[in-house]
């Protein structure tokens, strides 16, 4: 064995069971990284100087093969079903050793790394990812906060992540359901990926840990949104799933970036738990993402893209692959990006993002405290192509909290959290839909960015503070009917359909979906929370 860049002696690999491999390479630079991952034939650089490399067989998240092991800690808290699928300790045990088994005679590479950008020690997290591949590694780097030369000489982790893409599981012996897993062990503080090369695993895999230790111990809400903060202090949040233009909104260039998918938000700040941003790239043009499009350069890792035929141009438009198209980069990418990461205050907007594929939902809409907690809880969407394995049109999606896949614990557990930092801090919240206008998938067509923008700019400045709304009838959102930039005809949904009695009957069928996915909650919220939802008539 033998282990270069090691700084720090107490850190032996030996100590998880990882023995006998070829070459542990510990904190190598990007550029290392970034040469190491060529020289195996695993990535080509672009003209812009970003590594191009590809994921392989998944392009996305499996949420179908994540699991938590049940033990005396997540026995009672965790909340069992469809996205928290119980894994047995002994087996994860087993699967661990063979995994480790699997990297003996390889080269393997370690990252030391940090989670939560807070002021208080308190949040911190302190993480070790150990990768079959050297972009992995590097994806690492790009993700997490980077700690200091000084931090690494006595670094002790907290977590420790081992991800070896090349490992297939035996689901009969091993209890996946299939070769490709990730798996989080509390108890032990471990999370375990093998038979994906999709980077996400490691990113949402130490989100989900962080979804399950924040609320469990402290006060502090964990949120999968993006954040900015004007030049006044205010700090703005923006919630969505993958696809929904978290990434895209908050990189506003008045606007600096705190960051671009998870935070929490404290008595006293919002932080950044990563160091990094991971932004889709599919149809990426400087004209409409500047900032992310000029992110992409030396040091940033592209997946799954090609190029324009003879050439190392990155032809952002080819779906080819897959339409989950993916940038890595550092947070300081961003030219305009918080450098610490985090803001002292509570929110004074906040933007629930949504891509409404049947068209209904206005393009921007004032919510209500029960209204918001109503759309939170059930925070609807339409899943993007790529996004997830399988996913190839628009599919309707309720994912609570707007994040669902990635929470351990009850929904309503951080829904009741967000009702109180609400109460407390009396911010605006508003309901965006970044999706369809004019008819359905297919036949209407999606909402401009630039209108899209300047409908969220109008918020932040409080250019729709006092102009008149009207009720949408059957969702009751308080829609405006005049935006700066924005034609006034585009603001209530309706108005943009054709056939008036189509538009009416879809938005019926999507209030009965809405009604039909809260019955689960409906025992556990409030009356006036549940009247704040659509009604029909």
């Amino acid at each position: 064995m033998q282990d270069i860049g090691l700084r720090n002696p107490a850190a032996s690999l030996e100590s998880i069971g990882l023995k006998g491999y070829k070459k542990a390479y510990w904190n190598l630079t990007p550029e290392e990284l970034m040469e190491h991952s060529i020289i195996k034939g695993m990535g080509q650089l672009a003209d812009n100087g970003a590594l191009v490399v590809s994921t392989g067989e998944f392009t996305g998240r499996s949420p179908d093969d994540r699991f938590i092991v049940e033990d005396s800690i997540t026995r009672k808290k965790v909340h069992w079903g469809k996205v928290n699928k119980p894994f047995d300790a002994k087996q994860f045990d087993r699967l661990w050793r063979k995994v480790c088994a699997y990297l003996k005679k390889k080269e393997v590479y370690v990252r030391d790394a940090k989670a939560n950008a807070s002021t208080d020690p308190l949040y911190h997290l302190r993480i070790r990812v150990i990768t079959e591949y050297p972009w992995s590694n590097q994806f690492a780097y790009n993700m997490f906060r980077r700690p200091t030369p000084e931090e690494i000489e006595t670094f002790d982790p907290h977590w420790t992540v081992l991800c070896a893409p090349g490992f297939h599981a035996d689901p009969a012996a091993d209890g996946t359901r299939q070769h490709n897993f990730a798996i989080i062990n509390v108890k032990k503080k471990r999370l375990l990926i093998g038979g994906t090369a999709y980077t996400g695993e490691i990113k949402k895999g130490i989100f989900s840990v962080i979804n399950f230790v924040l609320p469990t111990r402290t006060s502090a809400l964990p949120m999968h949104c993006s954040a900015n903060v004007g030049a006044k202090g205010d700090i703005a949040l923006f919630f969505g799933l993958s696809g929904t233009g978290k990434t895209t909104l908050s990189a506003d260039p008045n606007r600096p970036l705190i960051g671009d998918d998870e935070h929490a938000w404290t008595d006293t700040e919002v932080f950044n738990f990563e160091g990094g941003c991971y932004a889709k790239v599919i149809d990426l043009s400087e004209e409409k993402e500047p900032d992310i499009y000029r992110a992409i350069r030396h040091g940033a890792i592209v997946e799954n893209t090609v190029f324009f035929p003879g050439t190392r141009t990155i032809n952002y438009a080819d779906r080819s692959i897959t339409e989950n198209t993916r940038a890595s980069y550092p947070i300081h990418f961003i030219s305009n990006a918080v450098p610490s990461g985090n803001a002292t205050g509570s929110p004074k907007n906040i933007f629930f993002l949504t891509c409404d594929a049947f068209g209904v939902l206005p393009p921007i809409s004032r919510l209500t405290p029960e209204q918001a907690m109503y759309h939170f809880i059930s925070g609807y969407t339409a899943k993007v192509a790529g996004t997830e394995v399988g996913i190839k049109d628009p599919k309707i999606a309720f994912s609570a909290c707007f994040g669902a896949p990635f929470l351990p614990l009850h929904p309503t557990k951080y829904a009741e959290m967000l009702g109180k930092k609400l109460r407390k801090s009396k911010a605006n919240v508003w309901l965006v839909n970044t999706g369809w206008s004019g008819g359905s998938f297919g036949v209407g067509s999606r909402i401009k960015l630039a209108y899209t923008r300047a409908m969220v700019t109008a918020a932040l400045e409080g250019a729709l503070d006092n102009v008149p709304y009207v009720r949408q009838e059957v969702f009751g959102l308080y829609m405006p009917t005049t935006c700066p930039n924005v034609p006034d005809e585009i603001l209530n949904p309706r108005n943009t359909w054709a056939d008036k009695a189509a538009y009416d009957a879809k938005a019926r069928q999507l209030a009965k979906e809405f009604i039909a996915n809260f019955e689960k909650f409906t025992d556990q919220i409030s009356p006036e929370i549940l009247a704040a939802g659509p009604v029909l008539k």
